[in-house]
């Protein structure tokens, strides 16, 4: 009875560590592949967010969690900025990119990551949504509204993801804020 169960047992614990050592190997040889791929990815949604930038150099912020990058042109002056932000959405974490030139106009919003539900909440990521952004950042940031807007700081919810709206709109208020801080001629 004994060795009916040692031998299955003792199989499967091999077959457990061998798979385990070759998923740990495999890891371990593709890790700066992935890195490298997740850096050059990031590089090209900066381009997207704000075009005018030749290259990019990452600003330290103190005791904040949100990214903030410089966009520099060829001769390396700051034409503007890229904030790293997120919101809470209905699904975790929306995280959000948003360009702003050094004069505060916000040149473009796209989401990095999310969790949110396909084929609703996922629909924040489309340009009708996120285009509501750009232009001149409104003083106290944006608002959501489930109507057509009626005032220039306010975005005009995704039907049925007003959740994931104002998730966007929260961390596109975080570029705001970090901006007026520390882009403004506040530290960057």
């Amino acid at each position: 009875m004994i060795k009916k169960i040692i031998g299955p047992a003792a199989a499967l614990t091999i077959i457990c560590v061998v798979v385990t050592a070759l998923l740990a190997g495999t890891n371990y040889i593709t890790k700066d592949i992935v890195a490298e791929r997740a850096a050059a990815t990031a590089e090209a949604s900066r381009k997207q967010v704000l075009p005018a930038a030749a290259s990019f150099e990452e600003v330290t912020i103190a005791e904040e969690e949100n990214g903030m990058y410089a966009g520099l042109d060829a001769a390396g002056e700051v034409v503007g900025y890229v904030f790293e932000t997120s919101g809470k959405g209905y699904g975790g974490a929306v995280n959000v990119m948003t360009g702003m030139t050094k004069d505060g106009e916000i040149t473009a919003v796209t989401l990095v990551s999310h969790s949110e539900t396909p084929g609703l909440g996922a629909k924040a990521g489309n340009d009708a949504f996120i285009s509501q952004y750009q232009g001149a950042a409104p003083e106290g940031g944006f608002a959501v509204t489930k109507n057509a807007p009626t005032a220039d700081n306010q975005v005009q919810a995704v039907t049925g993801a007003t959740i994931t709206s104002k998730a966007v709109t929260t961390a596109v208020n975080e570029a705001i804020e970090l901006y007026e801080t520390y882009g403004k001629g506040g530290g960057a």
